[in-house]
């Protein structure tokens, strides 16, 4: 795992592949965006590193031995505490054009093809981190209205 100690408001972005190179180069172009980066090499380290922390997104390489992207993305929507982690999922270009159908079929939020554009891709997972961000804030105001409505009215 790379990136600073966990911090109660932030979320890690899983990022499973079966090759070191590409969780490098991964790792790479989110360093900037200063979020808790965690590693898993295959599909069932995936599922092992869900529960540790709180995640805001999963980029899911589609071909892994074993449990490949569909079968762990399936399992990923299963789960109550996982279910609307936003999937995307990575894949060669010259795999097959069926994949981006059943990527979407299985629950993903997004699809790209390698090799991606650093900008882009660190675009798109912006755009997952402040809805995660603008989820949490709302999860809290809603809190804290039920709070203020107790204290009104402790009777309610």
């Amino acid at each position: 795992m790379s990136g600073t100690a966990p911090h109660p408001e932030r979320a890690g972005i899983l990022l499973v592949d079966d090759m070191e190179d590409n969780l490098t180069a991964l790792e790479a172009v989110l360093a900037c965006l200063n979020e808790p980066l965690v590693r898993a090499r295959s599909g069932e380290e995936a599922m092992k590193a869900l529960p540790r922390r709180p995640i805001a997104l999963v980029l899911l390489d589609i071909r892994m031995p074993g449990m490949d992207g569909f079968e762990t993305a399936a399992h990923i929507r299963r789960l109550d505490q996982t279910r609307k982690v936003p999937i995307v999922f990575l894949t060669g270009a010259d795999d097959d054009s069926g994949y981006a159908f059943r990527g979407y079929a299985t629950g993903a939020a997004d699809y790209v093809t390698k090799p991606f554009d650093p900008w882009v891709l660190r675009a798109k997972v912006s755009v997952f981190l402040d809805l995660y961000r603008t989820g949490r804030e709302v999860e809290r105001l809603r809190a804290e209205i039920q709070e203020l409505r107790r204290r009104v009215d402790p009777g309610a």
